[in-house]
């Protein structure tokens, strides 16, 4: 693992959608901050894939709850295996999601993509916030929402829509539960290098009739620093927004997107 601060020293996070993209990256950088982490997500095999490589590099094993974010009994008993199984919690990082288009017919995705960011990540905080360590140390409960939740994309209206309102739901519970000094805070990623990023390219270049890379320069063209992101830059606001470098930092929208978006 890179060097890092040891701020987060045995201090117990679940982090949702760790077995791949920013999710995993997330993880291993709070791994290598000396957290102990629950990764919780549906794909038990990428989950060990990624506990697996936080612990080969030194971190604290972390364990892995597989559960569909959908379903409320299930994170439940997920976080409650956590708790049982590591203590408290010193916060959740609300990250599982899925992406991709959605057009009105029999096979219109809005609903699942609805079910699955929205209410999903509304099931994760709640479950989170009954097994928040006391304080009056801060607690924190930090949301991955997207750029696509500052603006419309044709096509996308239920990954607008369900990113967008992860927002309201941020300002909201950090409202509730500020008189507790619990820290509630969202991140709007734009392109990230990630599988998800990448098959979005692919859309387009689908789209367009061009190449990859003509349609990944193309994509760019709308970023003023002509980039994307990598997952290990969003873990790195995430590190920042858990430590006490952060405090008072509630019920804000941090926004990563290489001025794609201001």
């Amino acid at each position: 693992m890179l060097d890092h601060p040891r701020r987060q020293q045995r201090q117990h996070y679940v982090v949702t959608g760790a077995g791949t993209g920013i999710g995993r990256a997330i993880a291993m950088r709070l791994a290598a901050e000396g957290a102990q982490l629950t990764l919780i997500a549906r794909n038990q095999t990428r989950l060990e894939t990624t506990a697996e490589a936080i612990s080969s590099s030194g971190g604290l094993r972390p364990s892995v709850e597989t559960a569909d974010i959908r379903d409320q009994a299930e994170v439940e008993a997920a976080f409650d295996r956590a708790h049982a199984q590591h203590g408290p919690l010193r916060g959740l990082i609300a990250n599982s999601g899925i992406g991709g288009s959605n057009e009105p017919g029999p096979s219109d995705r809005f609903v699942d993509l609805v079910q699955t960011n929205l209410v999903g990540s509304y099931h994760c905080l709640r479950a989170a916030q009954t097994h928040l360590a006391p304080g009056p140390e801060p607690r924190h409960l930090v949301v991955i929402s997207s750029i696509l939740a500052r603006f419309g994309v044709p096509g996308y209206t239920g990954y607008c829509a369900s990113k967008s309102a992860l927002l309201g739901l941020t300002r909201a519970l950090a409202m509730e539960l500020a008189t507790d000094l619990i820290q509630v805070n969202a991140l709007c990623p734009g392109w990230v290098n990630t599988e998800m990023a990448r098959e979005g390219i692919e859309g387009i270049a689908t789209g367009m009739g061009v190449s990859y890379n003509e349609a990944l320069a193309e994509a760019m063209k709308a970023v003023p620093m002509g980039r994307m992101s990598e997952p290990e830059h969003v873990a790195g606001l995430v590190a920042w927004l858990v430590s006490t470098d952060a405090v008072g930092v509630t019920g804000q929208t941090l926004d990563m997107n290489n001025g794609a978006w201001m």
